[in-house]
């Protein structure tokens, strides 16, 4: 669930076909940034509470050197758990200008605990090595390696970098696309722009926001995964995500957040 529920975060993604080392200016939050969400599950026609998500952006350290470090955790509810156990970690280390360095996932999905990781190096301009590492629930470790010409993103980091696109030129059913690493594999993902709605969140104040779909394909046909919502602002912030799971829907709704380094223009209506 954590895959569909934060890949989704992952906003404004333009088609690249970019060289590795690709540095961007941050221009959508400050260190100390913290996102807090409340997490719902559809059963039976009924929407139950099934935990928290917290996202919190730090100025750190890594390998000596100025940082980014990212932290995404969610919490499933006691109630949900009877259901589906979800207890996951995502850390991720990026360089001030959004190239990434680290990333970690650790899942507890129902009763099986995986860990990937994947580490960044850049040994000559416009080449990104990559070192991938997964340990499933049984203990077994496999290893693999990838270079690329190409810029490449984990989850984290892709959800961090993507909130400082310009989405002013998207097209309605616009496609993009970009490379994806995990513990155990780089593969090519897609999204596509949906256009622009006013959303009230649980705590009463409605945005402006920007939609996209996260989809995959089933012998060529879209198969459509999440639907997320985030603020059509500079900030860029994820309020809504709509998860269609095998097992049923999820919902994710903004509770709190931080003071945003961007006027919050995106606003309706306040509570």
């Amino acid at each position: 669930m954590t895959k569909r529920l934060f890949l989704i975060l992952i906003t404004l993604i333009s088609t690249w076909n970019l060289s590795a080392q690709c540095p961007l200016q941050n221009t959508a939050f400050n260190p100390g940034e913290e996102l807090n969400y409340q997490l719902y599950f559809n059963w039976k026609f009924i929407w139950l509470k099934a935990g928290t998500a917290n996202l919190s952006i730090t100025a750190d350290k890594y390998n000596g050197k100025d940082a980014l470090r990212c932290h995404l955790i969610t919490r499933g509810s006691k109630r949900t758990d009877q259901f589906f156990m979800m207890r996951d970690t995502l850390l991720g280390y990026m360089t001030p200008t959004l190239e990434p360095l680290y990333y970690r996932k650790g899942a507890l999905e129902g009763k099986r605990y995986n860990v990937d990781q994947v580490w960044y190096s850049y040994p000559s301009p416009g080449t990104v090595n990559l070192k991938q590492q997964f340990l499933n629930y049984k203990g077994e470790t496999r290893h693999h390696e990838y270079t690329s010409s190409e810029c490449v993103f984990d989850m984290m980091s892709m959800l961090i970098r993507a909130r400082s696109f310009d989405p002013s030129a998207y097209q309605d059913g616009q496609h993009l696309r970009f490379k994806m690493a995990d513990g155990d594999d780089v593969t090519d993902e897609t999204l596509i722009f949906r256009g622009r709605k006013n959303c009230k969140m649980d705590n009463g104040i409605t945005y402006r926001c920007l939609i996209f779909s996260f989809v995959e394909y089933d012998d060529g046909k879209e198969k459509e995964i999440v639907t997320f919502y985030i603020t059509d602002d500079q900030n860029h912030m994820p309020v809504r995500l709509d998860l269609f799971l095998k097992f049923g829907v999820a919902k994710a709704f903004l509770v709190d957040h931080t003071t945003p380094r961007n006027p919050q223009t995106s606003i309706i209506k306040k509570k």
